[in-house]
């Protein structure tokens, strides 16, 4: 008989409120996969692991705050699991950037199996401050991230994705320093929140998490999509889940506006148009990344090319857009 693999819980960089907490995760079997690991053939290896990965399915999960106040959450069929509970006083919790600590656990203590780290997962919430100047939602494949994704039928994502480790995948050009200037404002002292969101499935989220932690971008939650969902048939009038997660933060934070960021390869202008016209006077602006497809340009250009009621700019470099935000009062 083969030796089971022992369990973990990996949490999900969540966000909430003084009174609201939301933290999302999943428990898994540890596949030891090594984010550090070098050659194609360990690479495939972490990719297999990452996507054959074997869920703890209808457990409890106890997640303790610094306070020693405990929440329950019970993972679904896939393992998932998710808390969302009015709780007071959270921001008391929270360290200078705003970030609330808590330890995950698995709640059956006689569980028949090895529970890797002492049966103590650290999990974090980010509650923005009061004082927070504005928010920033960004896109992370071409936004931030060289993935490929206008390439012919999608070679190049493939690619990436299965050859290629996090730390060798090339951050854009001084997109980093621009989102720590964004990161603190205008007064170059805040610790304005910062989301990163993704088509990409929850199964990549340690490896997206390790790519923005190596390469210096801010620390933000990290929100994506589920495996079943990338392959469920859609309802029509069902959005897109970017765009379900963004209308989530700004439902959480309705006294706060925010910059959206993407880039002009599939549909975030279109989902930006539509918060921006649902949402008036909540979007200070819109930023683009241009991508090298002719066709896919021409379109994102003539959607902009009478549009009036927020800020867009398509930009070659960061350095445009940081110029436009200085511009307008969002950096210093």
């Amino acid at each position: 008989m083969f030796k089971k693999d022992s369990l973990q819980i990996i949490t999900f960089h969540s966000y909430g409120s003084n009174t609201h907490f939301y933290l999302r995760g999943r428990a898994l079997e540890d596949e030891s996969i090594d984010l550090e690991a070098k050659g194609w053939f360990k690479l495939l290896v972490n990719t297999f692991k990452r996507f054959e990965s074997d869920e703890v399915k209808y457990v409890e999960i106890n997640l303790k705050l610094a306070n020693n106040h405990v929440l329950k959450a019970t993972t679904d069929k896939d393992g998932y699991f998710k808390c969302e509970e009015q709780v007071d006083g959270l921001n008391a919790l929270t360290n200078d950037e705003g970030w609330l600590q808590i330890v995950a656990s698995y709640s059956d203590v006689n569980i028949k199996r090895t529970i890797t780290n002492n049966n103590r997962f650290p999990a974090e919430i980010l509650i923005p401050s009061v004082d927070s100047e504005f928010g920033v939602i960004s896109d992370i494949d071409d936004t931030i991230l060289h993935t490929g994704v206008v390439s012919r039928l999608k070679w190049r994502v493939i690619f990436n994705t299965f050859f290629k480790g996090a730390f060798k995948r090339i951050p854009l050009k001084g997109a980093a320093n621009f989102y720590h200037m964004l990161h603190r404002g205008k007064s170059g002292k805040h610790a304005n929140p910062i989301f990163y969101v993704s088509h990409s499935p929850w199964n990549m989220y340690r490896y997206l998490e390790y790519f923005l932690k190596v390469n210096d971008f801010p620390k933000g939650p990290i929100l994506l999509r589920s495996m079943s969902a990338i392959f469920n048939k859609k309802n029509p009038d069902e959005k897109p889940q970017k765009q379900t997660e963004i209308l989530h933060v700004l439902k959480a934070y309705p006294h706060l506006k925010f910059i959206l960021i993407g880039d002009s390869g599939e549909h975030d202008a279109d989902i930006y148009i539509e918060i921006a016209e649902t949402h008036p006077n909540r979007i200070l602006a819109i930023y683009l990344r241009s991508v090298k497809h002719e066709k896919k340009m021409l379109r994102i250009k003539g959607l902009f090319e009478n549009y009036k009621s927020t800020p867009v700019l398509l930009v070659d470099s960061s350095e445009q857009a940081e110029e436009h935000a200085r511009e307008n009062g969002f950096i210093k």
